[in-house]
């Protein structure tokens, strides 16, 4: 080479530390080169190009100790000084996967690789690493918004919730007559991603900077947007439970929430939370569901659900509640039967905990991470409160792959007797001890005989029909009117789709809701406004989920209701 005569560990050094101008292309920027990057005024003399400098190198590189007799270094003049804030070049780093923003097409045709490096290797990172990172967290904190940030903005169903918004924002008090004649809450359902589960799939975030996957740095982040966001009610998903006992929970409760917690029932340590503002609502019950049965193999799956029963406080009429529910389905795509039936058990759950003195079922919110996209089978059976499965394969269930590979048709019934839930997705006791009260006082004459029982129940248990008691409306429309572009609510390296959903029960007047959703409830929630989804182009921008403002791969669902009375 032109330097041949450098000592071998100088040219070594050379080729480790300088980046070629033709491959400066495939590194990662936040930007295009041109706009985020300087070329330094002086190198040295043993470099035939220019060296890209860092803004955060110049503080901290050092020569290496071995060079310091070297006086071609110590006499050279090349300076340090020229270095621009905006750089945002990074020197490789042989535990990254890959770096920055990288085109779409080269994302997806990369995505079929297999990851090279294994759960051990990410895991046995050094302690010093995290603190670097969370210094670094802290560092960008502290001296404003970081790079790369999208706004989202929130859309209004209402003028009056809008004026409302804006007068908060500005700090007015609301202790007018009009706030308190009605009951407004914000809802927000977040799956916080798992630190376990990312370590566990780290194919999923090659997209990402090392730095930027440790809980040190993301767990910060996460919290800010939860404090940003200043929702009445947090529905998280993907709670992991070391993480919850020693930050989440004294974090949240010193932002004001009570915090009920259920972790799955396998290994995986994480699970589902229901926080609440205490100031806004008081605990009258939780109720967790575990999806696992020993005793039954198709519930061999370690899910879980939380149900809670929430009173509001400062509200007119004493005996007014809300229904909470939050849940993590399975996500295996080819197995729709154990979503169903999982479903069915939420379902059942909140039909023993919501309804009223009266009969009626009081408001209902239902939020959590699916694993199912807009129109598929099990999206449709909430929203339309009935399903005929008769011929469904299971891997069409969920909606989750273009051309399924799970092409098993699903078994009438779905779930076996013995685990006590209905095709109308109630529990069977209930059911049963509802009968034999209405059957009190009847005569033996007007008796079924035991054989005609027997046809009836067979007659139950061979019907394809599911069906529930609650009329539900999403919150979002899953698509841009104006575009048709789909909304995402979770992006990484395999798939950027929309699985994480608020479900509510409309009331009459509620004109966001979707037709059909009709009031059966002890009066009804109506929607007053909601947080913007973004499509898949605009999270690239800032190269996927997570990234360096939003440290999960799922966006946070965020909605503002009213509770009507009847």
């Amino acid at each position: 080479g032109r330097y041949s005569m450098l000592p071998r560990h100088v040219q070594r050094l050379g080729r480790d530390w300088i980046t070629h101008w033709n491959g400066c292309q495939i590194l990662a920027f936040n930007s295009q080169v041109s706009s985020c990057m300087r070329w330094a005024g002086h190198y040295p003399p043993w470099a035939s190009f220019p060296l890209p400098i860092s803004a955060d190198f110049s503080a901290n590189w050092r020569f290496p100790p071995f060079l310091g007799p070297l006086r071609q270094f110590q006499n050279s003049n090349w300076r340090l000084d020229n270095y621009t804030q905006s750089c945002c070049f990074h020197l490789p780093n042989p535990s990254m996967k890959s770096e920055g923003e990288e085109p779409l097409t080269k994302k997806r045709r990369l995505s079929g690789q297999d990851d090279t490096s294994t759960p051990e290797q990410e895991t046995n990172l050094s302690n010093q690493k995290e603190v670097s990172c969370l210094s670094v967290a802290q560092n960008e904190e502290k001296h404003g918004s970081k790079k790369g940030t999208i706004k989202r903005h929130w859309e209004y169903f209402c003028q009056e919730s809008k004026t409302m918004k804006i007068a908060k924002n500005k700090g007015s008090n609301q202790s007018s007559t009009g706030s308190q004649a009605t009951f407004d809450f914000t809802v927000m359902s977040y799956n916080i991603l798992s630190q376990n589960l990312l370590e566990d799939n780290s194919h999923l975030y090659k997209h990402c900077r090392q730095r930027l996957l440790f809980w040190t740095y993301r767990f910060p982040n996460i919290l800010q947007e939860i404090k940003e966001l200043d929702a009445d009610v947090l529905c998280l998903q993907e709670v992991q439970e070391d993480h919850y006992r020693t930050e989440i929970k004294s974090s949240l409760e010193s932002l004001g929430y009570h915090c009920e917690y259920k972790m799955r029932t396998g290994r995986k340590p994480d699970g589902c939370a229901i926080c609440f503002k205490t100031s806004k609502f008081s605990l009258i019950s939780s109720n967790p569901v575990e999806f696992f049965r020993r005793d039954i193999p198709l519930l061999d799956r370690d899910n879980v659900g939380l149900v809670v029963l929430l009173q509001p406080r400062f509200h007119c009429k004493a005996n007014a509640a809300i229904c909470i529910a939050n849940t993590h389905l399975l996500y295996n795509p080819r197995r729709g039967d154990i979503k169903l039936t999982q479903l069915a058990m939420l379902l059942a759950e909140i039909a023993s905990v919501a309804p009223q003195k009266d009969g009626s079922f009081c408001p209902i919110i239902l939020c959590g991470d699916f694993n199912s996209v807009p129109g598929s089978p099990l999206y449709r059976f909430i929203k339309e409160g009935k399903l005929n499965y008769e011929g469904l394969a299971i891997g069409k269930v969920s909606g989750q792959e273009q051309y399924p590979r799970g092409q098993r048709i699903l078994s009438i019934p779905i779930w076996p007797k013995k685990l006590g839930i209905s095709q109308n997705c109630v529990y069977e006791i209930n059911k049963r001890k509802q009968q034999k009260e209405e059957n009190a006082g009847e005569n033996l004459e007007a008796a079924k005989p035991d054989n005609t029982q027997e046809i009836v129940i067979a007659s139950e248990k061979l019907s394809s029909k599911l069906r529930h008691h609650f009329k539900l409306s999403s919150v979002y429309s899953h698509y841009f009117p104006e575009t048709g572009t789909p909304e995402v609510t979770t992006c990484h390296s395999r798939s950027a789709v929309t699985v994480d959903y608020i479900f509510y029960s409309a009331a009459n007047d509620d004109t966001a809701a979707q037709p059909g959703a009709e009031d059966s409830f002890c009066g009804g929630l109506k929607l007053l406004g909601r947080l913007a989804l973004l499509t898949e182009k605009d999270l690239w921008t800032v190269n996927g989920l997570p990234n360096e403002n939003n440290s999960s791969d799922h966006l946070p669902l965020l909605a503002e209701f009213r509770l009507i009375e009847r």
